[in-house]
């Protein structure tokens, strides 16, 4: 077999001599070659170290409020992003709130004058359309938005032992988190518990559904969910897992204050080590044809089932 002809030094193809010295060599050896810049720009670099934002356009959301993002602890992890009368308004009335930005519009800026509220700061007067180019034009913002600093979160060692704290096992949807803090604060709940990682930004869409319970409800944040319960026991308290394969009804079940109620993500439920760390695992007996509930609505009939009790037993 006759061996392989070598090939030409040029790339390009061989042509005819009159041909070739008619186009110029689109890529001499001698001449470095120019990369074509990027058509787009990425966002990874400025909100390097940041939970990413979910939507960047013009008029959608940029809020931090993405699932599996987490709660935020410090002012590296980027503002606070509030918006809705109740949650801006709940709010501005904590003193350990510290706000970067105000807007509102001419009616909502009329409002929080005619109700007396003591403002941080003078608010930005905007047009509907300039708040909704921030949230979202899907976002009910009622005229108001704010950047704040996230609040301070507590230790477990700081938790007063009385009264009934919510514990969240890798519950991510901010919508359920937030529906569930609103119960929260409904029910006096003295604290709730959620994981740093697995756990959605309280920020954004959660800040909304949560209707001012941020900043009713401490928010205790842990790197370990069974060493977080292991801290709770030694400190008093009964913990209790909801999930539908509890070995007894809630409601027939012996509680004491204080006590913590675990809840378990939608679909996974409680997971195995969470599971047998807790002291008791319970479930909620339903009359109906429908079994289980969204685990928003069934924190706040256990909610309502446990305060009964415990009232009860005092």
């Amino acid at each position: 077999m006759p061996d392989e002809l070598p090939r030409p030094p040029s790339a390009r193809k061989v042509l005819p001599n009159h041909v070739n010295a008619s186009m110029p060599d689109r890529n001499p050896p001698d001449k470095p070659q120019r990369r074509s810049p990027p058509r787009w720009r990425s966002h990874s670099a400025k909100f390097a170290g940041q939970a990413q934002p979910r939507g960047t356009g013009k008029g959608r959301a940029s809020a931090w409020f993405g699932r599996g993002e987490r709660f935020g602890r410090g002012d590296d992890e980027g503002p606070a992003i509030l918006y809705g009368w109740h949650t801006v308004l709940a709010a501005l009335e904590n003193p350990a709130r510290r706000f970067h930005r105000l807007l509102a519009t001419e009616n909502a800026a009329r409002r929080l004058a005619e109700a007396g509220v003591a403002l941080p700061r003078t608010p930005e007067v905007v047009r509907p359309d300039a708040i909704a180019a921030l949230v979202g034009p899907e976002a009910m913002h009622q005229g108001l938005y704010a950047e704040t600093d996230p609040l301070p979160s507590p230790a477990i060692e700081d938790l007063d032992p009385h009264g009934v704290v919510l514990v969240f096992d890798q519950i991510t949807d901010p919508h359920n988190v937030g529906a569930i803090l609103r119960s929260a604060a409904a029910f006096g709940v003295a604290a709730v518990v959620v994981t740093t990682r697995h756990s959605p930004a309280a920020t954004g869409v959660l800040a909304k559904a949560a209707s001012g319970a941020l900043d009713y409800v401490p928010i205790v944040t842990v790197g370990n969910l069974a060493r977080a319960l292991t801290a709770l026991k030694e400190r008093g308290f009964l913990t209790v897992g909801l999930d539908s394969a509890g070995e007894t009804d809630l409601a027939d079940l012996d509680l004491a204050a204080p006590l913590a109620l675990v809840l378990g993500a939608e679909g996974k439920g409680l997971r195995h080590l969470t599971r047998t760390t807790c002291d008791r695992v319970a479930r909620l007996d339903l009359p109906g044809r429908i079994k289980s509930l969204n685990v928003s609505n069934a924190t706040a009939l256990a909610l309502y089932i446990a305060t009964r009790r415990l009232a009860a037993t005092r």
